[in-house]
């Protein structure tokens, strides 16, 4: 049986049809079921006039688009952004089996709603802070201390591509769920939440380069480049689109003043110190940019979020490379073309003792892996892309006291830093000087592994005083 609310909302023609041209639209489909939802609103003057919606849909679906339409009219955006799920669940009362139905038409919604706001450049409000979601414990908790700040937030969360055939999507901080539950967060606390759809400029310039990177033999960090020229940047954008001064998420590091720049430190949780991967975002858009969690452990978060009743205070933790959703990369790598070529395991003087089936498979003080057995302790040295060659070694031949970071450059004028080469790496006592295109470092004590297309993140204390990409 359906709720009476679900039957006059289904069968209100009123709201179907088109919202006129020009209008922002927006779409969501469940392929299970072969539900369609599209809604599209006119807007002007930053305000919904018109909202109507087409649907081929079951009742629940289509009531719930109608409803959507409903609420909509006569809101500025933001205060459309504040209507979800949750919302069209309280007047229509779905039994558990069509709660994802409405769930399609708050998608379609939500969808129309970045797309209006693409149009618009609100008015700039002093306490307006966009936050960017996750749908995990830190950005929740990184919102509601934005609230508790007196601020007035409005919730973002970047849609990023995810590979289809990733084992497990949902561990991904860009899937569908990860959306969905960000969301829900955001109107929980009564705070508009916008969904940015970037899978395409996303897969086009930080998965593809990821591919580029390891077929050319090289060892790139996808997060250095998502957060320094991808995701920091779209946030700032959507900030100013939005009137927000500031932007807020919930990464582990501080921003500090020093010697008139502002720049990076890092976080007071060391197992959780995000400063290397966010090295890159350049200093005008960290000037504006505020990391409430910066000064505290992860254990303080997680105790923050349970005594706030926060939905994602239990939620685990999202892995490193989201796109790959907890697959193996290089099976990642070999399905859109980032496979090396095969060839030769060689020795440092040139024996070939076995055979591999790409280099994209291995990076330098790699020891798993190698298909040779026996005899010393081997580990990659080398990889040659061009001669599909894999240079192994003992341990010792990989020290190396010399590090070119090109390009490589630094915030601040200082000689002597402590120079992180992996993220999970510790930092090494170096001392640093400028040469043409970028940096060369001379370290204290040798370091293992260095990889070409890693980044150097150079310290000076806890402050991030300069960096660069790692040279071959």
């Amino acid at each position: 049986m359906y709720h009476p609310s679900v039957i006059a909302a289904s069968l209100d023609l009123t709201r179907a049809g088109s919202a006129g041209p020009g209008a922002a639209w927006g779409e969501a489909g469940d392929p299970g079921c072969g539900d369609a939802v599209r809604i599209e609103l006119a807007v002007t003057d930053g305000l919904v006039v018109r909202a109507r919606h087409r649907s081929f849909a079951c009742p629940h679906a289509t009531a719930a688009a109608s409803l959507a339409c409903r609420l909509c009219e006569g809101r500025d955006l933001l205060g459309v952004a504040t209507i979800g799920a949750g919302e069209l669940e309280s007047e229509l009362r779905p039994g558990p089996h069509n709660r994802e139905c409405v769930a399609l038409a708050a998608d379609a919604l939500h969808a129309a709603i970045a797309r209006a706001l693409d149009r618009e450049r609100m008015p700039v409000c002093g306490d307006r802070v966009a936050v960017a979601m996750s749908g995990g414990v830190d950005s929740a908790v990184a919102l509601l201390k934005t609230l508790r700040s007196g601020l007035q937030p409005v919730g973002v969360t970047l849609r990023l591509w995810i590979d289809p055939a990733a084992p497990d999507s949902d561990r991904a901080c860009c899937s569908p769920q990860s959306v969905r539950a960000a969301r829900s967060a955001c109107h929980a606390a009564g705070v508009p939440h916008v969904t940015l759809d970037l899978r395409d400029r996303f897969r086009s310039q930080v998965v593809d380069d990821f591919v580029r990177g390891h077929a050319a033999g090289t060892t790139p960090n996808p997060c250095m480049r998502c957060n320094g020229s991808f995701r920091f940047d779209t946030l700032a954008a959507f900030a100013d689109r939005v009137g927000a001064p500031r932007l807020a998420t919930g990464h582990y590091a501080r921003i500090v003043e020093r010697g008139g720049h502002t720049v990076l430190a890092r976080g007071a949780d060391p197992d959780k110190d995000q400063s290397y991967m966010l090295a890159r975002v350049p200093e005008q858009i960290l000037s504006r940019t505020w990391f409430p969690l910066g000064d505290q452990r992860k254990t303080e978060t997680r105790e923050q979020a349970h005594a706030a009743g926060l939905a994602a205070a239990g939620r685990r933790e999202s892995q490193e490379v989201c796109f790959v959703g907890g697959g193996d990369h290089r099976r990642f790598l070999e399905r859109y073309g980032g496979a090396g070529r095969g060839g030769e395991v060689v020795t440092a003087d040139g024996r070939v003792i076995g055979r591999h089936d790409g280099v994209h498979r291995f990076t330098p003080g790699q020891r798993k892996g190698l298909g040779v057995g026996g005899g010393e302790a081997l580990f990659v040295l080398e990889v040659d892309p061009a001669r599909g060659r894999v240079v192994v070694g003992p341990r010792q031949a990989l020290a190396r006291s010399t590090v070119t970071v090109r390009p490589g450059t630094m915030v601040l004028p200082v000689g002597r830093v402590q120079a992180k080469l992996r993220y999970r790496s510790p930092a090494l006592p170096a001392t640093v000087r400028e040469v043409e295109g970028g940096l060369e470092l001379e370290l204290d004590e040798p370091a293992y592994g260095v990889a070409p297309g890693q980044a150097a993140v150079l310290y000076d204390g806890d402050v991030i005083v300069g960096g660069g990409v790692i040279a071959g």
